[in-house]
């Protein structure tokens, strides 16, 4: 396993790279042409609806939340707020609102549209994604059962202030910056088109969306950001094929690309492209989703554990993502304060995998459907790899090929044996970990149906407990129960590759999702060819 000092001297390469261009004069104007990578197509233009990060590349162009990532610092920060004040007892905060956020309809934004923004969010019969951050939020959750119609914990002082209570110690900022949380005008909802025609409060307005093309969004003149966005448009372009990416961007026809590991050797290759790679390593995990409730042998730890000694991860890494990712040990990523560094992955052992597939009753394997899309760097490619070192273990996975927009749709409703993805797994442990908590629906996030009441009470202390070196401790335990347990297998985590071209400047290495940008930030010189 690579040394994780070598990410820190990353970061500051990053950050040392960010310093320099800071210092240039950003030039007012132009086109910047960004990729949507992987789908062919965008799942919905309504936040609320999707978790997927294809739709969140958009998102983050014509709409905000409460908190965003603030990559420069490396921490969460307010974003539709000018200040917060935390109770004594670290359970109500009171947001001092931003008085200068206009929606594209002109229209002023208020504690109202924070309020019912959340509670639509709750409606337990839509299953919103979001659901699963909101109910942290004090009667949150009677609201989603529906014995309430208002949630108890969020109250309007007056226009600009709001009062929210939580049930948990943590820091709200961590439930409320993923861009299913976005502030929604109520009226432009109502309508019953908003996914064809959003309505935000982002740098950048609705401007067109040709289906299985590109999403076209326009400058927003009342933007709260005094003198941004620079940009007069940002085009979306959906670009599924690494090989299509490739050809655009070597031929100046887009001014962005995430580079697989084919595009990511190559590209270092080259002495012109080699200039214009940011890389991050960033907070997901790719990952076996195993539906426990799905087939029998699936519901014996050992049987899991035993697909996770049978294939050799490492071969992989090296082999097929060309060391564009790092061997998984657990759930959380390295960069989780509650991941335990001492943790070793699971060794590829063949024999052991036997032994514990006969222990449970398997001696001589079962079979197994794998839904799995075309992503080469967590999809099909992968499935293939993996299929004959199962089989030298008894066990035969069947291959389910599908559209990568429908992963997170078969996930939700459980319609999957075994589905392969790649989930964002921080920045905060608690809120990641919730994923397995017994009470966390599949329709949020508990995509395997695990149930394990150690593992819940572990999740409760850690919500609980004041003392964050306590709380990181238990959650430690939590992460390190999840390994033992394996209702996953543990293959990477991923470092993000993103090449820009030499004209593209204020680019963030995002360690979330390094395609969520915040354009109004970035800008190109007169260099761009685009028009």
């Amino acid at each position: 396993m690579k040394s994780w000092s070598w990410l820190a001297g990353a970061a500051l390469a990053v950050l040392a790279f960010g310093t320099a261009e800071a210092q240039e004069t950003p030039r007012k104007g132009g086109v910047l042409r960004m990729t949507a990578p992987y789908a062919a197509s965008f799942g919905s233009l309504d936040p609320h609806v999707t978790p997927r990060a294809q739709d969140d590349i958009v998102n983050k162009a014509i709409h905000r939340t409460l908190y965003n990532w603030d990559t420069k610092e490396g921490k969460l920060a307010l974003e539709l707020a000018k200040s917060v004040s935390v109770s004594a007892d670290g359970l109500t905060y009171t947001y001092k609102l931003r008085d200068d956020a206009f929606f594209h309809n002109g229209r002023k934004m208020t504690a109202d549209d924070i309020i019912w923004s959340f509670t639509r969010i709750m409606d337990g019969s839509k299953g919103y994604p979001a659901a699963r951050y909101v109910r942290v939020i004090k009667g949150a959750v009677d609201v989603e059962k529906g014995q309430a119609k208002e949630i108890s914990g969020l109250k309007k002082i007056d226009d600009f202030t709001l009062e929210m209570t939580i049930t948990d110690r943590v820091d709200p900022g961590y439930y409320f910056f993923a861009g299913s949380t976005a502030i929604l005008p109520k009226e432009e909802v109502e309508k019953g088109n908003f996914a064809s025609n959003p309505v935000g409060l982002g740098p950048f307005k609705f401007k067109e969306h040709i289906p299985g093309s590109r999403v076209s969004t326009e400058r927003f003149d009342k933007f709260y950001k005094a003198g941004k966005p620079y940009l007069d448009r940002v085009d979306v372009m959906i670009m599924a094929e690494a090989a299509a990416r490739d050809v655009a961007f070597r031929n100046k026809e887009i001014d962005t690309s995430i580079l697989g590991p084919a595009q990511y050797v190559a590209y270092r290759a080259d002495p012109q492209l080699s200039k214009g790679i940011l890389e991050v390593a960033e907070m997901f995990t790719r990952s076996m989703h195993i539906n426990l409730s799905s087939i029998k042998p699936f519901q014996d730890k050992r049987v899991r554990q035993a697909i996770n000694y049978a294939i050799d991860s490492n071969l992989i890494i090296s082999r097929l993502v060309k060391d564009k990712a790092y061997r998984a040990t657990s759930w959380l990523p390295p960069s989780a304060a509650a991941f335990d560094k001492t943790m070793k992955a699971y060794p590829f052992d063949p024999e052991k995998a036997k032994k514990l597939l006969a222990e449970a009753g398997y001696p001589n394997g079962f079979e197994f459907e794998w839904t799995t899309s075309q992503n080469e760097s967590w999809g099909l490619p992968i499935v293939e790899a993996v299929i004959p070192m199962l089989a030298k273990v008894g066990i035969k996975a069947k291959p389910k090929l599908v559209e990568v927009t429908v992963l997170t749709e078969l996930l939700m409703k459980g319609e999957h044996q075994s589905l392969i993805a790649s989930s964002l797994t921080g920045p905060d442990s608690l809120a990641t970990l919730r994923c397995y908590y017994s009470k966390t629906p599949r329709t949020a996030c508990n995509y395997t149906g695990f149930n394990n009441p150690e593992f819940d009470k572990l999740l409760d202390d850690a919500a609980q407990e004041g003392d964050m070196a306590k709380r990181e401790e238990l959650l430690k335990k939590a992460n390190n129960l999840l390994y033992e347990e394996a209702p996953v297998w543990f293959f990477n985590y991923n470092k993000a590759v993103l090449a820009y071209q030499p004209w593209v400047h204020g680019l963030q290495a995002n360690p979330t999702e390094i395609t969520h940008q915040y354009p109004e930030d970035i800008w190109v010189d007169a260099k761009s060819p685009a028009k």
